[in-house]
């Protein structure tokens, strides 16, 4: 099958998906840049690429059909109204009809995202408790949140080294478990078909795994233990098995649930005992490689390194199964870049997103300073990235710009660094409403993507 310069999964039927088509990985070379007036936190496509969300720090998820992948079309935004910092996070229901997102608070906001649904979104509380401690205040934040398989329950991860399990219809709080010491920033279930079993992945350095059928006794059913600082994000494969997640260690890792450590096992190794006390802190400062070691208990499968996990909660994910069989494992990097491994920690390829933007928007006042920030520079954090599902193509978010003060989402897919006659240009700027302003934005004169392996 010949292929063209930019690939539309709606020629490729699933048993034409040959292993060369598999293995095509999107390039550096923008295929379009989306810029924000605010930095980037998430932005993830549904399941069956119809649908793309990005959540930025001014409270707003935009959503995009992306029905046909190059050519997406903005149709809504939603806010939240009471958001803390950012928000930090968002979970599209199993059949794409409804987007919760939540903040640094006990709330979760629930939004259809039907575009003739003008209404506003429902609010949920996820707070049962008079006092969890956060910051010194009644309630908690929430660093992540997901849907059931059979979108009938929630679950968030809190401030308050807790995970919630919450019943939508009955707008309850089902379990409210203290399951680590440090706050919890990344939940997960293991199978899209079950709402059975579910991960949370902690500050404490551990993953833990519950039952939800047997929560009500606090005692989780097993746990990995490996990392040896915080958890920044965890990815399951949906499978039941695979758990991808990323460590402020430096470090990504594969975990297998038929190799997980039993509480018993655990409670006696104090498994926690052996993270890093150098009192290094991601948000600003630079990790000595001096300071990783392999933890002496490490049940992972497969550890990944090379990328840069620092100054926010930097997200990873496995491949999607149809358009690359499942082949890859990848994660966003503080340095502006999007790794891509093998399954074997061999690397398959990096993109580029820091060179593919650079200077596409003027400096303004507008700035985000850090200690670790030089002023005036332009700056790139890839926080999380999307593969689709049915289509080479991958979307970075970031934090990006002069000071790294506003956010793109930028798309890359497989091409040749040719520009396709009678399709817009190659490295393209518009605003989050897919607009041009060439007034403001300038389009991406780079053209070397770069590609390993």
């Amino acid at each position: 099958m010949l292929l063209s310069t930019r690939h539309e999964p709606k020629s490729f039927h699933q048993d034409e998906l040959t292993d060369s088509v598999q293995s095509l990985l999107p390039k550096s070379r923008a295929e379009k840049i989306i810029h924000f007036d605010d930095p980037v936190y998430s932005g993830q496509f549904s399941d069956d690429g119809n649908f793309f969300f990005a959540c930025s720090q001014d409270f707003k998820v935009r959503m995009y059909d992306t029905s046909s992948p190059y050519n997406w079309k903005h149709y809504k935004t939603v806010s939240y109204p009471w958001g803390q910092w950012t928000l930090t996070d968002a979970s599209l229901s199993p059949d794409n009809k409804w987007l919760a997102y939540t903040s640094i608070q006990s709330m979760v906001s629930i939004a259809p995202t039907d575009p003739n649904d003008t209404g506003d979104p429902y609010t949920l509380d996820l707070d049962n408790g008079p006092s969890h401690g956060w910051h010194g205040r009644r309630g908690f934040g929430i660093w992540s949140v997901r849907f059931s398989g059979d979108g009938r329950e929630l679950v968030a991860g809190t401030s308050a080294a807790s995970i919630v399990v919450y019943d939508i219809e009955s707008r309850r709080v089902l379990h409210h478990v203290r399951g680590h010491s440090d706050d919890v920033n990344a939940v997960c279930f293991a199978d899209k078909m079950s709402p059975h079993i579910l991960y949370s992945g902690s500050d404490d350095t551990t993953i833990k795994v519950w039952d939800r059928r047997s929560m009500g006794d606090h005692r989780e059913a097993g746990a990995f233990v490996g990392h040896i600082e915080g958890l920044t994000y965890i990815d399951s494969k949906g499978d039941g098995r695979y758990i991808l997640s990323n460590g402020k260690d430096q470090s990504m890792k594969l975990w297998d649930i038929r190799m997980a450590m039993s509480t018993d096992r655990f409670n006696e190794l104090d498994p926690t005992a052996h993270a890093n006390t150098s009192g290094f802190d991601y948000r600003g400062g630079i990790y000595d490689d001096e300071d990783w070691d392999v933890h002496p208990h490490d049940n992972s499968l497969v550890t990944f390194r090379g990328h840069k996990v620092l100054r926010t909660l930097i997200r990873c994910h496995f491949s999607p199964p149809m358009s690359t069989n499942s082949r890859y494992v990848y994660s966003g990097s503080t340095d502006g870049k999007v790794y891509i491994w093998n399954m074997d920690a061999s690397l398959a390829g990096i993109i580029d997103v820091k060179k593919a933007t650079m200077r596409t928007r003027p400096m303004d006042n507008r700035h985000r300073f850090y200690h670790f920030d030089e002023p005036g520079n332009w700056g790139t954090c890839v926080r999380d990235a999307s593969w689709h599902p049915n289509a080479p193509l991958l979307v970075a978010s970031a934090w990006n710009g002069y000071n790294m003060a506003r956010g793109t989402c930028t798309l890359h897919s497989y091409n040749d660094n040719v520009d396709d006659e009678g399709e817009p240009p190659m490295g393209q700027s518009v605003n989050h409403l897919l607009k041009e302003q060439p007034e403001l934005y300038q389009n991406s004169t780079y053209t070397n993507g770069l590609r390993l392996g």
